[in-house]
């Protein structure tokens, strides 16, 4: 769903809970951002966020393991720690009982090394297999992180390269090198939380998970919250191997164009800045990514 059509469809959900009756609520619908967040104690607060999405690679297991990693790292982006995850599944009744193993083994494994508990979940037939998780995380009310706390002078930081978007996109139509598309894949796998764990120790003060609304959707998010303007050099960006290549071709994903209407009139590009790069701000994800 476009983030136009997002925003409309959740303004009537927004008036049912308005913030001064739910005080414990740190964040909810009022605000975008990776997940809620809940205050159980002065101390503990519940971080609740669920994703899932049909495959993005021919391997069963790492498309389990791409797809947790996936859904835990909106708790990362808040600054907390995974606790507990349930299975969300839709499956063909044609899918193998064995693929199915293998999706939801790699999903359990990445939980584990998360150091969280995988308790269950919820499965339903569906044409096309979807997969991904439920999960609850744990923080300290004070140190939630969200989009809304970055400050002028702040430098912006990536914890992986982009391009992942337009690398398996390329994979899909067999225009992508194998080591480009292995590339991705171990990006996708890798999960934020040594990264998260940092950002506590230095002091971060906003972050956010860069996903399907791209770089400059995702960096708009956090500039609006925060009252500030993003500053991107785009020699400085790092990007996956084959990305740029692909997006030189015009391999994109099938979003790109709803990105591109939607943020570009919020952008300004430089003069150096080709049209093929301006595109590829449009729909580079992942850089914050699991």
């Amino acid at each position: 769903m476009g983030p136009a059509t997002l925003a409309q469809v959740l303004r009537p959900l927004q008036r049912l809970f308005p913030a001064e009756r739910y005080p414990e609520l740190i964040v909810g619908l009022g605000v975008s951002d990776d997940a809620a967040v809940y205050r159980i104690s002065s101390e503990v607060a519940v971080i609740q966020t669920l994703d899932f999405f049909p495959p993005v690679v021919d391997d069963p297991h790492d498309y389990g393991a791409i797809a947790a990693a996936n859904a835990m790292s909106d708790v990362y982006a808040m600054g907390g720690e995974v606790v507990l995850a349930l299975n969300i599944c839709g499956f063909p009744p044609t899918l193998g009982a064995d693929t199915i193993t293998e999706i939801l083994l790699g999903g359990a494994e990445k939980v584990a090394e998360a150091g969280g508990i995988l308790a269950g979940g919820h499965t339903i037939s569906d044409q096309e297999p979807k997969y991904g998780l439920a999960v609850m995380g744990l923080v300290h009310p004070d140190h939630v992180l969200t989009k809304g706390g970055a400050r002028v002078g702040d430098l912006l930081v990536l914890t992986k390269p982009l391009g992942v978007g337009i690398v398996t996109t390329a994979s899909k139509g067999d225009a992508a090198e194998p080591d480009d598309v292995a590339a991705a894949i171990d990006s996708m796998k890798r999960l934020n939380r040594a990264a998260a764990r940092r950002f506590r120790e230095v002091g971060v003060q906003a972050c956010t998970d860069i996903t399907g609304f791209a770089l400059l959707g995702h960096g708009h998010e956090m500039a609006e919250r925060s009252g500030v303007c993003l500053r991107l050099h785009q020699a400085q960006v790092p990007f996956l191997p084959g990305a740029r290549r692909y997006a030189e071709e015009g391999l994109f994903p099938g979003g790109t164009c709803n990105n591109q209407q939607a943020y570009e009139r919020m952008v300004r590009f430089g003069p150096a800045v080709a049209d093929v790069e301006r595109r590829q701000a449009c729909f580079l994800v992942q850089a914050l990514e699991q």
